[in-house]
């Protein structure tokens, strides 16, 4: 049996972009620069990060998320997934935990017609 610690993120300074495994089934690219910004905020042990990009949104909801903000800050995320419940318990104190993750399509914004354009104008 393996005594490394699991992990569910990954640097990587050669990066272009962060991959997001949504489910085992299926991964996310998005390039760095449609990065928009992040957030991280904590309740108690609860973190959630927010990262915005132009054509999506990821939640990443977990524990001891603030390394994982600090490389995609460097551009250094290369990658972000669910960290299997099987290796939960045996996480090791401190090691950033990724308990959940979304991803949400942001909406393109409804175009106007011409005429509206012409008679804003």
């Amino acid at each position: 049996m393996s005594t490394k610690s699991p992990e569910c993120w990954a640097i990587d300074p050669q990066a272009s972009g962060l991959r997001v495994e949504v489910s085992p089934d299926k991964d996310i690219l998005l390039p760095f620069d449609q990065f928009v910004f992040g957030e991280l905020t904590t309740e108690g042990q609860a973190h959630l990060l927010e990262m915005h990009f132009a054509t999506h949104h990821v939640l990443i909801h977990g524990q001891n998320l603030r390394r994982i903000q600090n490389a995609m800050q460097h551009k250094e995320l290369g990658y972000v997934a669910r960290l299997s419940t099987n290796y939960q318990e045996i996480a090791k104190p401190g090691q950033p935990m990724i308990l959940k993750i979304e991803v949400i399509a942001e909406k393109p914004a409804p175009k106007q017609s011409q005429q509206e354009s012409d008679s804003s104008q």
